[in-house]
């Protein structure tokens, strides 16, 4: 088992306890040709890292903190109509779900981004994505790996957060 989820075991937290993952990344960019969040989607793993969490995790029912994805983001991307062009039973829905999130990536509210300009020319790019899942569906993926998100849950004491 995960250590995180280990962890997060041995608190005894009830299963409807809300559990918070964030996974960001940065890339440098040009931000004086308006460029700099498309560079970040093709050079970050934020999308890719997204998509396998909720494919290969869909226990998890991971969702954003916007309304529209309260059950799951895969199955609001489903509800959407987004993954129609999907054929059942390929091995690459991983991939084509990442696909679908890059092309759509201004209609989503799953990846928020931010600009740092360094100068007039250069700055960084982040891109991030924080998704919610409960105790009892963290607990029931029993092969998920948390190791690149930071996983935060609330205590009695506070919060306590894993990187």
């Amino acid at each position: 088992m995960n250590s995180i989820i280990s962890k997060i075991k041995n608190l005894n937290l009830s299963s409807d306890t809300k559990v918070t993952m964030t996974y960001e990344g940065a890339t440098d960019v040009f931000v004086h040709n308006e460029t700099a969040i498309d560079t970040a989607i093709a050079d970050t793993d934020v999308i890719s890292t997204l998509a396998e969490l909720i494919t290969q995790h869909p226990k998890l029912n991971a969702s954003t903190i916007y309304g529209e994805s309260s059950d799951g983001i895969l199955n609001h991307l489903r509800s959407e109509g987004y993954l129609e062009d999907y054929d059942r039973g390929q091995s690459y829905f991983t991939d084509f779900v990442a696909e679908v999130i890059t092309e759509n990536f201004y209609e989503q509210d799953f990846i928020d981004s931010s600009v740092r300009a360094y100068d007039h020319k250069r700055g960084e790019c982040t891109l991030s994505t924080e998704v919610t899942t409960t105790v009892g569906s963290l607990l029931a993926e029993e092969c998920v790996t948390l190791s690149a998100w930071t996983v935060s849950v609330p205590t009695e004491n506070g919060t306590l957060t894993f990187n």
